[in-house]
């Protein structure tokens, strides 16, 4: 179980992230503005932002899928269940949340869950 001391540390690194990752959006959507296809009169060119365009929006998608994580990770925090596994409910290592602070898996339910994709 993590203690007052942790919790308040991985929230400071969620809220952290979050601000990182919405200015992450916030800058690809005003890039993926910036490069219309249809403005150019070139074939080479229309095909460069088309494909920039394209990445962008991957990656807004990616980034949008990560503040959603944050954003469960935050609600955990709140409901006490930060570190918790939400399928097992056991405790996820320090090191794991770590890494990837909104983590929602412990190791043996993610590599399960990895396994039956």
């Amino acid at each position: 179980m993590l203690d007052a001391k942790s919790v308040k540390q991985f929230r400071a690194a969620l809220e952290a992230q979050q601000q990182e990752v919405r200015r992450l959006v916030s800058q690809t959507q005003h890039d993926a503005r910036g490069s219309r296809p249809e403005e150019t009169e070139d074939d080479g060119d229309r095909a460069n932002a088309s494909e920039s365009m394209e990445l962008a929006h991957a990656r807004s998608v990616k980034a949008r899928l990560t503040l959603v994580s944050i954003a469960e990770a935050l609600r955990r925090i709140t409901d006490g269940t930060f570190g918790n596994c939400i399928n097992c409910g056991q405790e996820i290592g320090r090191k794991r949340l770590e890494a990837v602070t909104w983590v929602r898996y412990c190791i043996s339910c993610q590599e399960s869950i990895e396994s039956t994709r």
